[in-house]
């Protein structure tokens, strides 16, 4: 009996860790992993923060994936998110104005690459927005992680502003995240020795070494070291990636959450 007993209570004891474990909220900033209750629940208790990367799908040379944008910023955006702690982070936006495609210019001249119109753009973003205000966000937080659409996202942060005046939303466009990414990151691999022609300003040496500290796996790194000096015509712009590294990427991803976190708790503080 003593025995049957202690079966039962050991039962009893895993059926109730098995729902305690069910019923535990994932540990999670990323929306899309939440249900609407667990999502609800965190806004009320305070996380009223959403950050929405947007990407792009483009070529990048010859040896990093066409996805590079997409989950460097997902990824950054994540770190950001966790750092700021009442932050949660969207789904990330892999479609954007790359170019013309009749005929094809810019990035589109690529195989990989996908392109949609600015004012479709804008008007996904700005859709996706309101429907985040409309589930109780007050800030409404764009990371975008490439160049070619950054006058987009000023417009749709302008136009959602004016559209919330009477609201308590607010949107948010930080250029530290970019700035960061870009010119601030140059400026630490110059401090390290290395020369704009191997920086670059697409596919070079600082874009590839960040998509190394991020997704090592997206980049051909052994192919990479053996090939020869790469070219625009290779889709290699203004650099030399050959000496692409994670330790340098790692730098660069410090320097962007860091910067990054600091210009969101200046914009949102008492919000």
């Amino acid at each position: 009996m003593r025995y049957s007993l202690g079966r039962v209570i050991a039962s009893v004891v895993l059926l109730i860790a098995a729902h305690a474990s069910f019923a535990q909220t994932p540990q999670t900033v990323q929306l899309q992993n939440l249900t609407w209750t667990e999502l609800r629940d965190q806004v009320r208790a305070g996380k009223t923060t959403i950050i929405i990367p947007v990407g792009g799908t483009e070529q990048s040379g010859p040896y990093i994936a066409v996805g590079k944008h997409n989950v460097r910023a997902q990824y950054l955006a994540e770190k950001i998110a966790q750092k700021l702690g009442n932050a949660l982070v969207a789904p990330v936006v892999a479609y954007v104005p790359e170019g013309g495609y009749a005929p094809p210019t810019s990035h589109m001249r690529f195989p990989g690459t996908i392109t949609i119109p600015d004012d479709v753009f804008e008007k996904l973003l700005e859709s996706a927005a309101n429907s985040f205000a409309v589930h109780g966000f007050r800030n409404i937080v764009f990371l975008g992680d490439h160049g070619g659409y950054q006058k987009d996202l000023k417009r749709v942060v302008a136009q959602l502003n004016k559209s919330w005046a009477s609201t308590n939303a607010r949107a948010f466009l930080p250029p530290e995240y970019y700035t960061a990414t870009s010119d601030g990151y140059a400026q630490i691999l110059r401090q390290h020795g290395y020369r704009d022609d191997e920086i670059g300003t697409h596919a070079g040496l600082a874009d590839t070494s960040l998509q190394l500290a991020v997704a090592p796996q997206m980049v051909r790194l052994s192919e990479l070291k053996a090939a020869p000096k790469l070219r625009a015509a290779d889709g290699v712009y203004g650099g030399d990636p050959r000496r692409s590294s994670a330790e340098l990427g790692q730098l660069g991803v410090d320097a962007i959450v860091s910067h990054t976190v600091d210009a969101i708790q200046k914009d949102t503080v008492g919000r």
